[in-house]
């Protein structure tokens, strides 16, 4: 195989596809990408056996071949080459030859043919979304995927297409919901052409992780074909393919309160500037904020045994009894980052209830965060 490449084109190909590659891996072929050339372009194939990403570029190719190489050798060897350099890559026997200007590389290879690959049939769901609507979704609510590897039936986030009637929820739409049983996110677009019917699904951190990152180059509509197993991703030039979680998500309906009834509503950058500034003496071990509410006021404040006390008083609309609630501050801030208005609704019921928090009463996103004793 031997190809001529721009070393811009390749460097973001490889950006893609190096970042799938676990650093360390007991199973050598793992940490390589498949480097495949043929006609005028090259295809880059990266995987870790639960999730396969494939990107075609645009490559002068003089010998059509393929082979592996190490995926994070050759992504620090383009990063280092000057840009606008011309990079050829010439590989025979069980080297290849990487070559741009004056610098020389050899590298070691390995077969093709030993490089494992998920297959990409049944997937009998097929849909499309506009590049910002997956954004959307995603931002949304992956803050609240668990990172606890025993609940490994959280460690994603569940999409499914509620029936008709269901708790309550209107038919046609498709839902987004992620969970670590301290807080909920849960957001819900309109159904999408073609995705009637389909399976209740978990789709992974990681894999959400890597979309997430090719979406922020890309415009237009993303292509998303399924099944109760696997998932895929076409966004532009990257195919993404993806195992899903085997395991049933909860029924997160129950813990959505619906009789909450003091109602905060305050201006949501406001309140994260304060939870912020008081929170700066808070010990990594509490994060916790306390929220006292007053007749159209919140006092935020922080005890740290170590470092002292502070307040401060935040004007809101309130006009319920007044009480006191804490909570993890991150976990606050976590949510007010994804408000877009300039109000957000803060439904309680009393200092151990979860509280609701959302724009308002037809906005796409809602959450649950569950109080802190303070």
């Amino acid at each position: 195989m031997k190809l001529v490449v721009e070393r811009a084109t390749l460097l973001k190909a490889l950006g893609h596809v190096q970042s799938v590659v676990e650093r360390r891996n007991t199973i050598p072929i793992l940490s390589n990408v498949l480097i495949s050339a043929d006609g005028q372009s090259m295809k880059l194939m990266a995987t870790d056996l639960d999730l396969q990403i494939v990107e075609e570029a645009p490559a002068t190719v003089e010998m059509a071949g393929a082979t592996t190489v190490s995926a994070h050798t050759l992504f620090d060897i383009v990063r280092k080459i000057p840009d606008g350099a011309q990079v050829t890559l010439d590989a025979t026997g069980a080297k290849m030859a990487v070559t741009a200007g004056r610098a020389r590389f050899q590298l070691q290879t390995l077969p093709r043919e030993d490089f494992p690959v998920i297959g990409e049939s049944d997937l009998p769901v097929r849909f499309s979304l506009p590049a910002e609507t997956l954004v959307t979704l995603i931002d949304k609510t992956r803050f609240a995927i668990s990172t606890e590897e025993t609940r490994y039936y959280l460690n994603g986030i569940f999409f499914h297409a509620p029936a008709q009637g269901a708790q309550g929820a209107p038919g046609g739409t498709l839902r987004a919901v992620a969970t670590d049983g301290h807080r909920l996110a849960r957001v819900e677009i309109p159904l999408p052409e073609g995705a009637d019917g389909m399976p209740d699904i978990i789709v992974p951190r990681k894999c959400v992780a890597e979309v997430r990152k090719l979406l922020d180059e890309r415009g237009g509509d993303v292509e998303i074909r399924l099944s109760q197993s696997k998932i895929r991703f076409a966004v532009g030039q990257a195919v993404l393919t993806s195992k899903l979680i085997d395991g049933t998500f909860p029924d997160y309906s129950r813990v959505i309160p619906t009789a909450n009834d003091k109602l905060l509503k305050i201006d949501p950058a406001t309140l994260a500037e304060g939870v912020d500034r008081v929170t700066a003496i808070a010990s990594e071990k509490t994060r916790a904020v306390k929220l006292s509410l007053d007749r159209d006021r919140v006092t935020l404040s922080v005890t740290s045994p170590e470092n002292g006390t502070a307040s401060e008083d935040v004007p809101a609309d309130y006009a319920a009894a007044g009480f006191d609630v804490g909570f993890n501050s991150r976990y606050l801030l976590d949510i007010l980052g994804q408000v877009e208005g300039d109000l957000v609704e803060v439904h309680m019921a009393d200092a151990a209830a979860p509280t609701l928090i959302r724009e308002s009463e037809d906005s796409e996103a809602l959450y649950v965060l569950m109080p802190m004793r303070v």
